[in-house]
């Protein structure tokens, strides 16, 4: 609570500073007040997901329903927040768009591959099956539909995001309908969810999620809002900025609970990243097309049909058959994640200094 506090009160004290003495147009002023509004939504959206499992276990929700849900929906708080704030600026600048698009696949991308090779080197371990059969395939169902969708007219309209968010919700309806299997499963791998703070109340817990959906907003709207302005001073494409920047920034839950689960687990911290990224491209990007259609930009079209979707799909397949091996991923996979996030940070920089080109 006091470093959320810290964090707000640090962006509206340097947006005061650079108002008062003529510093706004300073690059580095921009990416303080970027780095600030991106630490205050991490600690913010950890804020929430614990508010948040605190009333549903008080509800009497199964742990491992929470964990599915709530946790899921938790960690990809910042993702929904961003693409939804930066899909109400569409209508004023275009380019947003592919900062929104850029933003849902990165994260899946950087998930998947980075944040997954660092938490199996940190320990590699075992995959239970029901969680690569299950899940693991709708979350490549989900990354190829929405990959269809954008690939039409080069536009996610409002009715495809409309059935995104349907998809969503239908998964989330089977998950609760079968909680009692999966809980089942979940008691023969003796597998836990800790909750911090387990015996405040449930006034406690209410004002963690209002309070921390209230900071995570705030800090939303600052992050697009100043790192478009990055892109802008520095001559970067908007979808790069999202892939990169925004897709890592706002993944940092997601690598702080996986690697917590992983520490106690062997299934947990991968049902965190597939849950995540099964939310992202289904409820986060559909939020925001509600919201506003989102269309792929001509600036940014190359990029995101020839970079960065074609990455984002084989680094999912990639990462289900290196589960599917045994079920089991080794450390040296691991690294092999990881080489193939630094191998698509290069195609993107080689793509920037037209390196390479189509």
């Amino acid at each position: 609570m006091i470093t959320t506090g810290a964090l707000f009160l640090g962006i509206i004290g340097v947006s005061f500073l650079s108002d008062s003495t003529d510093m706004g147009s300073s690059i580095l002023i921009t990416l303080v007040i970027a780095c600030l509004a991106l630490g205050l939504l991490v600690f913010s959206a950890d804020f929430f997901i614990e508010g948040a499992k605190g009333l549903a276990r008080r509800g009497g929700l199964p742990e491992v329903v929470i964990g599915l849900t709530i946790v899921s929906i938790g960690t990809s708080l910042p993702e929904i927040l961003v693409t939804t704030t930066a899909a109400a600026d569409v209508a004023s600048s275009p380019g947003v768009a592919d900062f929104a698009i850029g933003g849902i696949l990165g994260s899946v991308f950087v998930q998947i591959t980075l944040i997954l090779g660092i938490v199996v080197v940190n320990k590699g371990f075992k995959i239970r099956e029901s969680w690569l059969k299950r899940d693991g395939l709708i979350m490549l169902l989900s990354v190829l539909i929405l990959t269809f969708f954008l690939l039409t007219e080069r536009t996610l309209q409002r009715w495809e995001s409309g059935i995104l968010v349907l998809l969503y919700v239908i998964y989330i309806v089977w998950l609760l309908m079968h909680r009692k299997v999966i809980q089942m499963e979940e008691d023969e791998n003796q597998e836990e969810v800790e909750v911090r703070g387990s015996t405040w109340s449930t006034a406690a817990y209410t004002i963690m999620v209002i309070g921390g959906l209230a900071f995570a907003l705030f800090a939303a709207h600052h992050l697009v809002e100043y790192a478009s302005l990055i892109a802008i001073k520095l001559n970067v494409p908007h979808a790069i900025v999202g892939t990169t920047v925004s897709g890592i920034g706002t993944s940092l839950p997601e690598l702080t609970i996986a690697l917590m689960a992983a520490k106690k687990s062997q299934g947990v911290a991968i049902g965190t990243l597939i849950g995540s990224n099964i939310t992202d491209p289904l409820l986060s990007i559909g939020l925001a097309g509600l919201v506003h259609p989102l269309a792929i930009s001509p600036d940014g079209f190359e990029l995101i049909v020839y970079i960065i979707i074609p990455f984002t799909i084989v680094g999912c397949m990639s990462a289900l058959l290196l589960m599917r091996t045994s079920y089991e991923i080794k450390k040296w996979e691991g690294y092999t994640l990881i080489l193939m996030y630094i191998l698509f940070i290069i195609t993107l920089e080689a793509y920037n200094r037209n390196w390479i080109a189509f």
